[in-house]
């Protein structure tokens, strides 16, 4: 019986590729000789911040990461991340803007809503009477040159709403904050444009429950 690749089109977790798992299933108890898995090392061993270290690299040179921003590996999954945004970004703001184009960003508008004291302004909506079927135009989003950052999600797996062409707001605009669990590692964009991404690792990169943060190092003064 012959192998045959397998694809998975769904909008739930990718398929890794089958070498990446056979080399995690031999390392689940010896990691490179060490005698003990990465589950059982101290986060502060030598051995840990090397693989920390080198999966950073790798990201930074797959993404042509620019060395003004950060790499942060998370926990809690991207969800948290609208959270962590609203509490942090937020902070000392009036309002923040969102773009609601489907299932993921409205729930981050929701989310938002509640944890910060900052209002969060509707920049631009997808139209939730026709099941978000219409994917407004970055020249149509209703920005506050004031607010916070502006949230949306770039690719809507449960509605099928992707901006094919990648936002950029125009100089002397808040930064942009972006989910882009959905395809990130999938095409090639400009980090520059962004002041903050974020993206659930599951869906295209690694296992549920981690999430990878990128972000502008002026931004982490908020």
């Amino acid at each position: 019986m012959s192998a045959h690749p397998i694809y998975n089109f769904s909008a739930g977790p990718a398929v890794l590729p089958e070498a990446v798992l056979r080399t995690a299933q031999q390392e689940m108890l010896d990691y490179n000789g060490t005698g003990f898995p990465v589950m059982a090392m101290s986060h502060r061993s030598d051995m840990f911040l090397s693989i920390l270290h080198h999966a950073e690299q790798d990201l930074r040179q797959l993404l042509n990461i620019p060395s003004n921003y950060k790499i942060l590996f998370l926990q809690g999954g991207a969800t948290t991340q609208f959270n962590m945004v609203a509490m942090n970004l937020a902070h000392g703001f009036a309002t923040a803007d969102a773009v609601v184009t489907g299932n993921w960003s409205r729930i981050a508008y929701e989310q938002m809503s509640r944890l910060s004291n900052a209002e969060i302004r509707l920049a631009a909506h997808g139209g939730e009477q026709y099941a978000y079927k219409n994917l407004p135009s970055v020249e149509d989003w209703d920005v506050n040159p004031n607010s916070a950052f502006v949230h949306f999600a770039i690719n809507e797996t449960v509605n099928g709403l992707q901006y094919q062409n990648v936002p950029k707001l125009s100089d002397g605009l808040p930064p942009l904050v972006c989910d882009m669990s959905s395809e990130i590692l999938s095409r090639e964009f400009n980090v520059s444009d962004y002041g903050l991404i974020y993206a659930g690792a599951q869906k295209n990169i690694g296992p549920a429950g981690a999430t990878v943060v990128i972000i502008r190092e002026d931004l982490l003064e908020r």
